[in-house]
Formats: structure tokens, C-alpha cells, sequence
């Protein structure tokens, strides 16, 4: 499949958020408000536009990811990473690469971009093959309650998550 990823424009909005939907709709995990949590995080102050990517096949978008900033803070240390939410693909394009370029792709434009680390909250069987490890392991934990296998991180650097500790501060828009 002829694939191209490259940044979100403004006039893809409409289509991103329909891809999102249909993405989600099936996942029982999901609240399905997937959708809109990309639209408030694009009005965020955590929002950075270049890592705002989409996937292309035949002039259609059938991918999308987006990593925003967020705070890892313990006691008055704090560390700048991001968190990778959402990734979405179109149900007749999973399981054919989509998801994974779209995971690199943004990670190495987050890491040429200076950040350091991604936390996700995702499944458990998924995620470790792009190296994301549970977040304990690191002594990372995020503010609401979530099994441990499904919090993880990944460090975009050699030593990128060194010393970096703590709680995850999410923009508030992830709780709207």
C-alpha cells in the first residue's frame, strides 16, 4: 500500500474527526469521545502542531496520531514529555502497517523536535513492540486509576527518561 504521512492541516479536521469515530466505535474500552478530545487539544496550550500526523492512501486519510505535551512533576522537579493519544485507523485499514508508521513517524519528529519521552495509556500486547515499557518500572504513575500493564512510556533519547520521575500531569483538556 502506497502510504504517505505527513502533518494535519486545518482542512482535514472534518475527516480526522470522522476517522476517529469510526475507529473507536467498535472498542470496548473506549468512551468514544475519542473524537472530541482531539479537537480540544488542538485549542490546547499542549498541542504542537507538527506532531499532529496523518496517513494518506489514494487521496484519503485513513490514519491519524497525535502526541501533546504534558508534565511529569514530583515535588518541585519537573519533566516535559508527551502523551500519545489518540492513534486511529480506519477498521478496513488495521492490521496492515498503518498504526505503525504512524507511531514512528511521530516519534522520530517528536524526537528531532528536542522531546524526551511519550506516555500512553494503551493495550498491553500492542505497545511494547515500538519499546514502550510500563511506566512503574521508571517510577512513573498516572493521576487516575489504570492497570499497570496499560500505562507505559518510552524514551526518545538514550537516557531520555533518566531521573525522570513522578506524576503525569495531563492538560486539563484530557478531562473535559
Amino acid at each position: 500500500m502506497d502510504l504517505t504521512i505527513r502533518q494535519e492541516m486545518p482542512q482535514d479536521h472534518p475527516a480526522v474527526f470522522a476517522l476517529i469515530q469510526e475507529a473507536f466505535a467498535a472498542e470496548p474500552l473506549s468512551d468514544h469521545r475519542e473524537q472530541f478530545l482531539v479537537e480540544w487539544l488542538r485549542r490546547s496550550e499542549a498541542f504542537v502542531p507538527e506532531l499532529s500526523l496523518v496517513a494518506e492512501t489514494d487521496h484519503r486519510i485513513v490514519g491519524h496520531i497525535l502526541l501533546t505535551r504534558l508534565k511529569i512533576r514530583s515535588g518541585q522537579d519537573t519533566s516535559e514529555a508527551l502523551a500519545l493519544a489518540p492513534v486511529s485507523v480506519l477498521p478496513e485499514y488495521q492490521r496492515r502497517g498503518v498504526g505503525r508508521r504512524l507511531i514512528r513517524a511521530a516519534r522520530e519528529r517528536a524526537r528531532t523536535l528536542g522531546y524526551l519521552a511519550v506516555v500512553l495509556v494503551g493495550h498491553a500486547d500492542y505497545y511494547p513492540r515500538f519499546g514502550y515499557q510500563p511506566a512503574y518500572r521508571f517510577g512513573i504513575e498516572l493521576p487516575f486509576e489504570v492497570p499497570q500493564e496499560n500505562s507505559m512510556v518510552v524514551a526518545l533519547t538514550e537516557g531520555g527518561l533518566k531521573g525522570v520521575h513522578g506524576k503525569v500531569e495531563y492538560p486539563p483538556e484530557f478531562y473535559e
